[in-house]
């Protein structure tokens, strides 16, 4: 009995929370700031390397406000012909915003995974989001490690392709 009430407390938590990320996401996408910030950041004409921060940065302070898959629909038919000018491989760039989409995941204050580990610990939002903050810095060394090692994303889809 305590079980089927904590889960369904969760679910009906994670709802209600897609329900406010999704109006959200409708204003924002109404209002098209994503969009604008995302051609502003493809008319920088950056290297690929300052790109790939701003675009860090850019999803990462996005992720405050948005949750993940708002924040690739509103963005990346934007965003991905800058990379391709940019020559950045694709596989790789897809790993690339799964990672910052994840470290924006967990930044307060929309941070969707912040607020189902509330649900789950019942502890207070600041602390899960302090304890949750060395988990951010290592997803920004994993993205550092893929810049660094790229053969570390595409090496098995190369060797698939042929």
């Amino acid at each position: 009995k305590d079980a089927l009430m904590g889960g369904t407390r969760l679910y009906c938590m994670i709802a209600l929370i897609l329900a406010g990320a999704s109006f959200l996401t409708l204003a924002m996408g109404y209002i098209g700031l994503p969009r604008h910030l995302a051609e502003y950041i493809g008319g920088l004409q950056l290297s690929p390397l300052a790109l790939l921060t701003v675009l860090m940065l850019f999803y990462v302070v996005l992720g405050c406000f948005l949750d993940g898959i708002s924040m690739v629909v509103l963005t990346m038919g934007v965003i991905l012909p800058t990379v391709q000018k940019a020559g950045i491989d694709l596989v790789w760039f897809g790993i690339f915003i799964v990672l910052v989409v994840e470290m924006a995941q967990i930044t307060p204050p929309v941070g969707f995974n912040l607020f189902v580990l509330q649900g789950m610990t019942r502890r207070e939002i600041g602390w899960i989001a302090k304890v949750t903050l060395p988990f951010f810095f290592l997803m920004v060394g994993a993205v550092a490690l893929i810049w660094l090692f790229p053969g570390i994303v595409t090496a098995l889809p190369n060797r698939m392709m042929g």
